[in-house]
Parts: C-alpha cells; sequence; structure tokens
C-alpha cells in the first residue's frame, strides 16, 4: 500500500455560516483563504485543503467512542513543546475554547481546541517523521 495513498488533500468540515467560519478559521488559525460562495469556503493551512460546508445546526465532525467520550477527528502538528504552548496561548487570548495541555503517556503534549460550530480538533507537540526532515 505504500504509494497507493500519498496524502491526506482535502478535509470537509460542516459549519453553519460559511462566511463567519471562513474569517474564524483565517484569523484564528491563519488559514488562506482560497475560494468562498454561500454554500462552501475553500480554505488552505496545515499543508491541507479544508472545505467548509454549510450545514444544519448541530452538525459536526466528532464522535463518540465506545466510553461514549467526544473525540475528534483531525489531529494536527506542530514544532515541540514551545510551538505547541505559543500556540495554545493565542488561541486563549483570543477566546477560541480551549482544553488542558495534556500528557497522554505517550511522546509530547497535546491541547484540543473548538471552532464556532464545536467541531472538535487536536494540536500534537510532535512533528511527524517526514515533516521533521523538511
Amino acid at each position: 500500500m505504500g504509494d497507493k495513498l500519498v496524502r491526506v488533500g482535502t478535509t470537509y468540515i460542516p459549519v453553519t455560516d460559511v462566511d463567519q467560519s471562513a474569517e474564524w478559521y483565517v484569523k484564528n488559525l491563519e488559514a488562506v483563504l482560497s475560494y468562498k460562495d454561500t454554500d462552501k469556503a475553500i480554505l488552505n493551512f496545515a499543508n491541507q485543503s479544508f472545505f467548509l460546508v454549510k450545514s444544519n445546526e448541530n452538525e459536526s465532525a466528532n464522535f463518540k467512542d465506545k466510553f461514549g467520550n467526544e473525540r475528534f477527528s483531525i489531529t494536527f502538528e506542530v514544532d515541540g513543546l514551545n510551538s505547541l504552548t505559543v500556540l495554545y496561548k493565542e488561541l486563549q487570548q483570543s477566546g477560541v475554547k480551549v482544553g488542558e495541555i495534556e500528557d497522554r503517556g505517550h511522546a509530547g503534549r497535546n491541547f484540543v481546541f473548538y471552532d464556532l460550530d464545536e467541531n472538535l480538533f487536536d494540536v500534537w507537540s510532535e512533528l511527524s517523521p517526514a515533516y521533521k526532515d523538511k
């Protein structure tokens, strides 16, 4: 399977207000807006395209695990604990809902944050080896 799937190109995120959500992602995550209409916005950040898709209220990309815990479907990576801490403080200061910085028993530290529609995302302080080499 090594060469069949090279990378994830696009992730789709449900949002209730495309304009407001696009502004939020640009402001808080430094996303670059490349397209927007009434039903979707295309943003580029974290080496990927994200489509914000107009959805019904109370839709999200989250899911519950078998224990009933709300889970994220995406983990973003930053380059080290210092970068994680800086991002955490920036998001907090911008009023973004964030969880605590956690030690989950593996290398590095993590925290979670929510967008305007309560889509849950994770941030990890360790870069994957392919990106670390770059």
